[in-house]
């Protein structure tokens, strides 16, 4: 009776609305949520979106120059969209202001030039570094005697500054270094075209393959032994077991890897400013804008527009045709092993 009593006074007690209950819980959680959120979207605004907006106006800019008839400098005023002309056709005023083509080995005419040299390290590290970086990542997740020493070598290359990496490659590919000395020739490495292109390409792969590797582990990390094991009993070989099963179970964290050292690569500046100085073809966009700010501010702000406008491009393509099914919530489909 005493357990009815209870019973029947527990069913009896008034029930709280969850209706109100929830949504004063959500709008606080809201409230709360924006709080925190605030500070950040604030910095982030004064440190990103400000400077932004701000070389952008100022690309819309005449650089001060000399004016002809009294030899004084005068103010800029509005440009139109002649910065961005300079660059892309490779025009240049005269003293008259008429544009003409630019002269070669002025800056105006070094636009597509570093284009092409920058996509050209864009492509050939992102597949060295990728295919490596697989590589390393499925040795590093076996389960070996002293994997976490492996490790840990393997990411000392990522853990040195970019600066001294470059200085570092400078003795190793000096006229009188340790590859010509290994090689038994006597190349000018940084002092010719494309062996200067070799050198920043090796550096870079030596340096940021680790990342790659790292990020690829994470992925590999994910996936169950079971499935290998299940793709063992159906007779499948090892080639299939990494083509069917690893590849599409660790594409999300593949895609993620390429896009960030994709992104890196295009703004990719220290390495062949310190290592090259930007001669024998190695100059970037990057290096290109640094250059120009020498010369004018404004003109290196639509430089920088440009740059921004192709990182940007780049980033799009990868989350509108290569992100859709990284962030989607099911799983990959394996193929069936025949």
């Amino acid at each position: 009776m005493a357990v009815a009593a209870g019973s029947d006074t527990g069913s009896n007690q008034v029930q709280p609305k969850p209706g109100k209950i929830g949504t004063s819980e959500s709008q606080g959680q809201g409230k709360r949520a924006a709080l925190l959120v605030t500070p950040a979207v604030i910095l982030l605004t004064v440190v990103i979106v400000y400077p932004l907006i701000q070389g952008v106006l100022m690309s819309f800019q005449k650089d001060s120059g000399l004016d002809p008839a009294t030899g004084m400098f005068v103010a800029g005023g509005f440009a139109g969209i002649s910065n961005y002309t300079h660059w892309l056709l490779q025009q240049c005023p005269t003293p008259s202001g008429e544009m003409v083509s630019c002269p070669p080995g002025s800056l105006g005419a070094q636009f597509w030039p570093a284009f092409w040299v920058t996509i050209f390290f864009t492509v050939v590290t992102v597949i060295l570094e990728t295919v490596l970086g697989m590589w390393f990542a499925m040795i590093m997740n076996r389960k070996l005697r002293g994997r976490g020493l492996l490790r840990a070598a393997i990411l000392i290359p990522w853990a040195i500054p970019t600066a001294v990496t470059a200085k570092l490659a400078a003795f190793v590919f000096a006229f009188a270094g340790i590859v010509n000395a290994i090689l038994n020739t006597e190349i000018l490495w940084t002092g010719e075209e494309w062996p200067s292109r070799f050198a920043i390409i090796f550096t870079d792969v030596w340096k940021t393959t680790p990342f790659m590797a790292l990020l690829i582990l994470a992925g590999l990390q994910t996936i169950p032994a079971d499935v290998y094991e299940a793709a063992s009993m159906d007779g499948a070989t090892k080639w299939q077991q990494f083509t069917r099963v690893t590849l599409p179970l660790v594409r999300p964290a593949l895609i993620v890897a390429v896009m960030f050292r994709t992104l890196d690569v295009l703004r990719i500046y220290d390495l062949p400013a310190i290592l090259t100085g930007g001669a024998n073809g190695t100059t970037t966009l990057s290096i290109l804008v640094v250059d120009q700010i020498r010369q004018g501010f404004n003109s290196a702000a639509a430089l920088s527009t440009l740059t921004f406008l192709l990182v940007f491009f780049v980033a799009f393509l990868f989350i509108k045709f290569a992100g859709a099914n990284v962030t989607a919530d099911h799983q990959p489909k394996l193929e069936k092993v025949k």
